[in-house]
């Protein structure tokens, strides 16, 4: 039995790295935000990469999910106060029923595009752990804020933040 330990080990390891096989690129901070072209709850058609020349707000939420629902109306204020000429929010949501987004939004007065992901690929594309998750992209198109559950988006903080990307 020893003499099969090591060999059985090895098979075992070399499974696994195959099994494993290399990580999927993820958004990093600094970097290009991964390209994604999503349609929204109206039928409108997004492409991140037609929004150069724009600061983008991107969020990651879910009608399930109680931290979203949260933060949603401060993301209202924020998304109404800013010139639309230099600032787009798009909230992509996750595992849920694009109806009961719609009806939430109305609910709350939300007026931003909500964004149907119904294959993940721009959730797994940024790397998503869980929601809500909020990205921050420059005018250029880079990567520049990561934020990792509910935020007060009108905080004086947080539209410190947003008009330094805008004025850029």
């Amino acid at each position: 039995m020893k003499r099969l330990f090591f060999p059985i080990t090895m098979i075992c390891l070399t499974f696994l790295l195959v099994a494993c096989g290399p990580r999927p690129e993820v958004a990093e901070i600094g970097k290009p935000a991964p390209d994604f072209t999503l349609v929204d709850t109206k039928g409108k058609t997004w492409n991140l990469a037609e929004l150069k020349g724009q600061v983008v707000f991107l969020n990651f939420w879910a009608t399930w999910c109680p931290p979203c629902r949260q933060e949603m109306p401060s993301m209202q204020t924020v998304h109404a106060s800013m010139p639309e000429d230099r600032f787009t929010m798009l909230a992509v949501l996750s595992n849920d029923d694009p109806a009961l987004a719609d009806a939430m939004a109305a609910k709350i007065g939300a007026t931003f595009p909500i964004l149907i992901d119904p294959a993940n690929k721009a959730a797994l594309a940024y790397g998503l752990t869980g929601v809500p998750e909020t990205y921050i992209i420059d005018k250029q198109g880079v990567l520049r804020e990561k934020f990792i559950g509910p935020a007060q988006w009108d905080s004086a903080e947080a539209l410190q933040m947003l008009r330094k990307y805008i004025a850029q």
